[in-house]
C-alpha cells in the first residue's frame, strides 16, 4: 500500500490486522451502531458491522530523508495489556526489508505519541538486551508526550512499554525530544493533538502542491468522524480528545488532503452535516 504526496512517497508496512474484537477499544462501536454507517462498508467494516483496523507503520520518503511514523507493537515484548500482544513473533522487519526498507536504511523514527502499540519496534532484543531496532536513526518524541510518560508510568503496562521500548533509545543517546508543533523537514511538520495522550501529534505533510495528513491516533477509527464523541477508553483526556478531532477533522475536510489513520485505511474527509465522513 503506497501514496505520493508531491515528492513524498508513503508506504504503510502493516503488523497485523483485525476485523471485529475492537470493543475494547471503543465501547461504543456496536455492530448495531456500525450498521446505521453503510459508508463504512466494506473499507472501514464490514456488513455485520464488524470494525476493520490494523496496527501498522507508516514509511514517508521525503527527497531528504526516510522517516518510520510510529512503530507497532514489537516482538518479544511482555507486560503488555492485552495477551495477544505478549511475546509477539511477526515478520515485521522482514516485511519492511522486502519492501525496500532495511533498518539501516531509516533516517528518522517518528512517534506520535508513546502507547504500546506505536513504540514497539524501536527496539529489539539482541543478547538478551533491548537495542535500538533502526541503528543510524533519531528517533523523534514530543517532550510533553515524553515527560509525561517518564514522570507517570505507574501502571505496570505502562511501566513496561517505557522501560522495554523508550528509555532504551533515550539511553542510547539516540532521542530528540521536540515541540509538538516542530517542523522535521521542508514537507514534514507536525501539528499538537493532545487528548488521547497528553502530547499527542498527528504529521502534516505537504509536497508540490499536494497534501497529506497522518492522523496518529486522534481517531482509532472513522466511525469517531461521524461520532465525535465516541472517545477512546486509551484516551488520557477524553473531552480534549473530542476538541482535537473537530478541530483537526474542520481543518482538512472538503480539502484534496489524503488523510491516513494509525488504525485505518486512508480516504478524504468529507464534511457530513455537524461531522465527517472519510470517502475512499
Amino acid at each position: 500500500m503506497q501514496w505520493t504526496v508531491g515528492k513524498v512517497k508513503i508506504t504503510k508496512i502493516v503488523e497485523m490486522e483485525t476485523v471485529g474484537s475492537t470493543r475494547f477499544i471503543l465501547p461504543q462501536a456496536t455492530n448495531a451502531e456500525i450498521q446505521k454507517l453503510p459508508w463504512l462498508v466494506p473499507h472501514f467494516a464490514t456488513e455485520e458491522g464488524r470494525l476493520r483496523m490494523s496496527v501498522h507503520s507508516l514509511v514517508v520518503e521525503t527527497p531528504t530523508q526516510r522517516i518510520v511514523v510510529d512503530t507497532c507493537l514489537g516482538n518479544d515484548k511482555q507486560g503488555r495489556g492485552v495477551p495477544t500482544w505478549n511475546n509477539l513473533d511477526t515478520p515485521f522487519l522482514q516485511t519492511m526489508t522486502d519492501a525496500g526498507f532495511t533498518p539501516q536504511s531509516i533516517d528518522v523514527v517518528l512517534c506520535t505519541h508513546l502507547h504500546v502499540d506505536h513504540v514497539g519496534w524501536n527496539t529489539r532484543l539482541e543478547a538478551g538486551k533491548w537495542v535500538p531496532t533502526f541503528p543510524n536513526a533519531r528517533y523523534v518524541f514530543g517532550r510533553t508526550e515524553y515527560e509525561h510518560w517518564a514522570n507517570h508510568s505507574d501502571t505496570p503496562e505502562h511501566k513496561a512499554v517505557f522501560a522495554d521500548s523508550v528509555r532504551p533509545v533515550m539511553e542510547a543517546g539516540r532521542v530528540d525530544l521536540v515541540a509538538s508543533d516542530h517542523r522535521l523537514n521542508d514537507e514534514v511538520s507536525l501539528i499538537p493533538t493532545p487528548g488521547h495522550s497528553p502530547g499527542h501529534m498527528s504529521v502534516h505533510i505537504v509536497s508540490d502542491g499536494e497534501e497529506a495528513l497522518l492522523t496518529g491516533d486522534v481517531a482509532h477509527h472513522p466511525c469517531q468522524m461521524t461520532h465525535l464523541d465516541w472517545s477512546s477508553t486509551a484516551d488520557s483526556d477524553p473531552v480534549q480528545s473530542i476538541v482535537s478531532r473537530r478541530e483537526l477533522f474542520s481543518r482538512f475536510a472538503d480539502t484534496p488532503t489524503l488523510v491516513i489513520g494509525g488504525h485505518y485505511n486512508p480516504g478524504r474527509l468529507k464534511r457530513d452535516g455537524d461531522a465527517f465522513r472519510l470517502e475512499v
